[in-house]
Formats: structure tokens, sequence, C-alpha cells
């Protein structure tokens, strides 16, 4: 569960994605959106609710 004043980092999300567009450079694959801004908070921007998307993204073994 994610309280509302915590912040979400999508460098830890599976569904997070870095784009070739400079100009909109981080990307998310669970909403379908590239951003200037880390997709979590351009998410909390647009609707003022935290991402409900978050997964962690799996730990490679070595």
């Amino acid at each position: 569960m994610i309280i509302d004043n915590q912040r979400i980092n999508c460098l830890k999300c599976k569904h997070y994605y870095i784009t070739w567009d400079p100009k909109s450079p981080k990307g998310c694959k669970a909403f379908g959106f590239k951003s200037s801004a880390m997709p979590s908070i351009a998410v909390f921007a647009s609707s003022g609710k935290p991402c409900m998307n978050f997964e962690q993204k799996m730990q490679a073994q070595a």
C-alpha cells in the first residue's frame, strides 16, 4: 500500500523506460505516455493521486 505523501521512485518500477525522444526522455508503459518529468510526478500533477500502477522490478540474480 502506498501512502499519499510517499514519493514513488519510477526508476524501481517495471513500467518505467527511457525513450529516444530528447524532449520526453522518460516513459511509462502502464499509462502509455512519455514525459520530461518522472512519470509518477506527471500522474500526480494530472490526477492529484499517487501512481497506482507501481510494480517493483525484479532483481537480477548473479
